[in-house]
């Protein structure tokens, strides 16, 4: 039985590096909107970060910022600064390993957007299989090494045609 209640996604949260650079990176090439900037987020003397975080009790994260793309979906994006961090983005193969991926109508015109800004990207697109299929996608970088993924598949896949054929 899953939690009583249930009903939908709130909101997903990552750390950033440079919280004025993933602002950037979010609104102009992901288009995502700026709701709102909260912070300091800190304890000096007890453990409110450990009890109720899961960070070191001397963390602080100065500013969080809200984002919210497609009317719905929030992102909250924390810089933090703590004497325990560890800087390197996980892999996707790493535990905790993470993306981001973000519908577009038009995966060529977006893909020929982002190697217009000179960010990486990892590969050509793929054609998915399976009940994928009908969707193409493709990997790429934000600047501090955020794995992000552009997905697209305009006239549906074939889970969206035929559900009961992939039970």
């Amino acid at each position: 039985m899953p939690i009583p209640g249930v009903t939908r996604v709130d909101h997903f949260g990552i750390t950033v590096p440079d919280l004025d650079q993933a602002h950037e990176f979010f609104t102009d090439v992901l288009g995502f909107e700026y709701l709102y900037t909260l912070g300091p987020l800190r304890d000096d003397e007890g453990h409110w970060m450990s009890e109720h975080l899961n960070v070191s009790d001397r963390a602080v994260a100065p500013r969080i910022q809200f984002f919210r793309i497609g009317g719905q979906a929030i992102l909250e994006v924390f810089e933090y600064e703590t004497p325990d961090q560890r800087r390197e983005p996980p892999r996707n193969s790493d535990i905790g390993g993470h993306h981001l991926a973000v519908y577009v109508e038009d995966l060529d015109a977006a893909l020929a957007d982002l190697r217009g800004r000179g960010l990486r990207v990892l590969g050509e697109p793929t054609a998915s299989k399976g009940p994928h299929e009908g969707q193409r996608w493709i990997y790429f970088l934000s600047p501090w090494g955020l794995q992000c993924e552009l997905v697209s598949y305009p006239d549906g896949k074939a889970f969206h045609r035929d559900p009961a054929a992939f039970h």
